[in-house]
């Protein structure tokens, strides 16, 4: 993967070609940032920078001396000593990348992905992915040995916050005492969450969000959008290229979170108990991780469609689709229920993780949104 594949991030990745270049770069390394602005791109595109010096070429993330670790699950079918490593998940990972697992003849991929992809790519119900103790041994071994092509070996840790603790203190003493020509990238979401032992031992860069000009350039070139849908989606997306694919996924999470608002708004209104009660049937079948998403969203639309009243468009972050249902019902969001909107969302998301019965917590949300909804202004 060649740094120019990066959505944007030209100021960072001048830094680190220069690093490169002038033989500087820190053993050990952490790209840190928010999700989507590209720290697993960066990475890869670093490492490929290093090790196509080398006579073996970089096919995509296939390379004999670039090594991967991540967090991983438990499967059903392993002993309950054994420690899962990232090995056990290479052909998953590889497809979710976008490289086969053959990689015979694909070299572009895609590192522009969520913890959320990843669990879905594992196939995870209810598990917590980990960085466990057997993976942190296995890696000590790999790196141990010599590399393949006589140069340098890298490693990239993406999620380094998910070490158990055995784990960390394992990393942390190769960290303190690296093999020979290895090169270490963490790639962090969470990085106050990882040892202080291991923060300071090693470089931090911050990657930015991806700025609008970036973006919408990305959106122009890699999926044909015109320059007034890729200022909107880029607004949208706030740097934030996993939400800028996401707003072009017609099956997206956010689509279906705006189905079940515009619902619960109209029965609520029409005050068609019947209809609530099949809302929240519908709702509650949903895993309680995403109903506190779903709830996040709503919160979310309360503020578009109260700003909206405001008619300035500098201060609306809204698809077509959800502005064209605020044009009716932005009204019925006034200074007299906002307030009250807010603290009913924000409710039920804090009882939905407290383990409430959710079939409860939102037929009464949504018997209180029927109220909120005829509230008038004074």
């Amino acid at each position: 993967m060649d740094f120019s594949e990066v959505i944007g991030q030209g100021e960072i990745i001048g830094r680190l070609k220069r690093l490169a270049d002038e033989d500087r770069l820190p053993h050990a390394m952490m790209l840190c940032g928010p999700d989507g602005a590209g720290k697993m791109a960066i990475a890869i595109a670093l490492a490929s920078y290093i090790l196509d010096k080398g006579t073996y070429k970089v096919r995509g993330i296939l390379h004999p001396d670039l090594h991967f670790t991540f967090p991983t699950i438990k499967l059903a079918k392993w002993k309950a000593e054994y420690k899962p490593i990232s090995d056990d998940f290479t052909k998953e990972w590889q497809q979710m990348l976008g490289q086969d697992a053959g990689g015979e003849g694909q070299h572009i991929i895609d590192p522009y992905f969520s913890l959320t992809d990843w669990l879905q790519a594992m196939k995870v119900q209810t598990q917590q992915a980990i960085i466990t103790v057997g993976e942190a041994a296995d890696l000590i071994k790999r790196l141990s040995m010599k590399s393949n092509q006589g140069g340098w070996k890298v490693c990239i840790i993406w999620l380094p916050e998910r070490m158990n603790g055995e784990c960390a203190n394992k990393i942390l003493k190769l960290i303190e005492e690296p093999p020979a020509k290895t090169l270490f990238i963490m790639v962090s979401r969470e990085p106050e969450r990882l040892l202080e032992t291991i923060r300071s031992r090693v470089w931090r860069f911050d990657v930015k969000p991806i700025s609008m000009p970036d973006m919408e350039q990305a959106l122009r070139e890699r999926r044909g959008l015109s320059d007034e849908d890729a200022h909107r989606i880029a607004r949208l997306a706030n740097g934030n290229w996993l939400a800028a694919k996401e707003e072009l996924d017609a099956d997206s999470e956010r689509h279906v979170f705006f189905e079940h608002f515009v619902s619960l708004m109209r029965k609520a209104y029409m005050r068609d108990v019947k209809g609530l009660k099949q809302w929240t049937e519908t709702v509650s079948a949903m895993g309680r991780e995403e109903q506190k998403r779903m709830m996040t969203f709503f919160l979310r639309m309360v503020r578009e469609a109260f700003m909206y009243n405001f008619q300035q468009a500098e201060l609306s972050y809204m698809t077509s689709k959800e502005e064209g249902f605020c044009v009716k019902f932005a009204r019925f969001v006034n200074e007299r229920n906002v307030l009250g909107f807010q603290e009913l969302y924000q409710n039920a998301m804090r009882e939905i993780g407290q383990n409430a019965n959710s079939s409860m917590v939102f037929f009464e949300m949504a018997m209180k949104v029927g109220v909120l909804l005829h509230a008038t202004r004074k």
